[in-house]
C-alpha cells in the first residue's frame, strides 16, 4: 500500500461501516474524500463479500481473449532456450518482436546467461605498506554551472568547460589514498603525481616499492619510465580489459565520486578541488573501510608498521 492512497482495507471498512450506520453515500465519500462512484464500489463489495471484499485485488483481467496461446509461449521458451535472439523468434512463429520479448520476460529469458561462467574473484593484498601502489586516473568534465545531477534538467548545460583529470594512488597493503587533480593525463603529468604520491607516502613512513597502472599512454612514456626507475620502484601492468586487476583503485575512485566530486552542488571546479584535500583526510584517517575489517587506513598502517 502506498503512503499516498485514500483507503486502505481499514479506512474501507470505517467507510463501509458509516453507509451500514444510514449516513449518505455521497456525504460519506465526501468526508473521505473519494468520488460516489468509489464509495458504492466498496458498499456493493462489503455486501456481497464482506470484510474480504474489502482487500487488494489483483489488476489482472479475469480474461485476456488476446492473449497468446500456452503453444506458443512455450514455442518461444524453447527457442529462447536455444539462444534464439528475439529478432529470430519473431520471424519465425509470425509474431511482433515486442511480443516476443514480452513473453520471455514473463517467462524469465530476457537476459541470457553467458556461455562461460564469470572467473572467480582473486583477492590479494601485500603485507608491508608500500609493497605496491595502484595507480590509475578518473576524467571528471569541468564545472561551469551547478549540474544536472541536482536539478534534474539536462538541458541546462554548461558546454565547453572542458575536462580536467584526477589521478589516483592507493596503497594495496593500508587502502592509503592521495590523489591530485591535473589539467591533463599525459605523461608529464603522470610523472609528477608519481613523484608527489611517493614524497607524500615517505611522509607518512611508507617507502614505494612498486606501482601497478593499467596500459595507458601517460603511464608508457620515457619520462614516466625514468621517474618510477629514480624512486627504485617496479612497474606492473594490469590485465588488458580487464579493471578488476586494478579493483582497489576503481573502488577508491567509485568512492571518491560519489563522496566528494559528486556529494555537493558545486558552482565551479575550484570550489570542487578545494575540498579534495578534506575529503583524502576523511578517508584516510576517519572512514572504516569494510575490507580492512572497519578500521580506517591509518589504523592499519599504524599496525603494519
Amino acid at each position: 500500500m502506498h503512503s499516498l492512497a485514500r483507503l486502505t482495507p481499514r479506512g474501507r471498512l470505517a467507510l463501509v461501516e458509516a453507509i451500514a450506520a444510514g449516513r449518505p453515500v455521497a456525504a460519506v465519500a465526501r468526508e473521505y474524500p473519494i468520488s460516489e462512484r468509489t464509495a458504492w464500489k466498496w458498499w456493493r463489495r462489503y455486501q456481497a463479500e464482506g470484510r474480504a471484499g474489502l482487500q487488494d485485488r489483483s489488476s489482472r483481467p479475469h480474461h485476456s481473449p488476446r492473449a497468446h496461446p500456452a503453444a506458443v509461449r512455450r514455442a518461444i521458451g524453447r527457442r529462447r532456450r536455444q539462444r534464439w535472439s528475439s529478432l529470430r523468434i519473431a520471424r519465425e512463429l509470425g509474431l511482433p518482436v515486442s511480443s516476443v520479448v514480452h513473453i520471455q520476460r514473463q517467462l524469465g529469458w530476457a537476459r541470457l546467461a553467458p556461455r562461460q561462467p564469470r572467473p572467480p574473484v582473486i583477492r590479494y593484498e601485500r603485507r608491508q605498506p608500500g609493497a605496491l601502489v595502484h595507480l590509475d586516473v578518473k576524467k571528471l568534465a569541468r564545472i561551469g554551472r551547478v549540474g544536472h545531477r541536482w536539478h534534474g534538467d539536462r538541458r541546462r548545460r554548461a558546454r565547453g568547460v572542458g575536462w580536467e583529470y584526477l589521478h589516483v594512488a592507493i596503497d594495496d597493503a593500508t587502502r592509503l589514498a592521495y590523489a591530485e587533480l591535473y589539467p591533463d593525463e599525459t605523461a608529464v603529468s603522470a610523472s609528477a603525481f608519481l613523484t608527489r604520491a611517493a614524497a607524500w607516502l615517505r611522509q607518512q613512513g611508507v617507502r614505494l616499492q612498486a606501482v601497478m597502472t593499467d596500459n595507458g599512454s601517460g603511464y608508457r612514456g620515457h619520462c614516466f619510465a625514468a621517474v618510477r626507475a629514480s624512486l627504485g620502484a617496479r612497474h606492473l601492468w594490469t590485465r588488458p580489459y580487464t579493471p578488476r586487476t586494478n579493483g582497489k583503485a576503481e573502488r577508491f575512485i567509485r568512492t571518491a565520486l560519489a563522496e566528494w566530486a559528486y556529494a555537493r552542488a558545486y558552482r565551479t571546479s575550484l570550489a570542487r578541488a578545494a575540498t579534495l584535500g578534506d575529503f583524502l583526510h576523511y578517508y584516510n584517517a576517519a572512514r572504516p573501510h569494510s575490507g580492512l575489517g572497519y578500521v580506517t587506513p591509518m589504523q592499519r598502517l599504524a599496525e603494519r608498521l
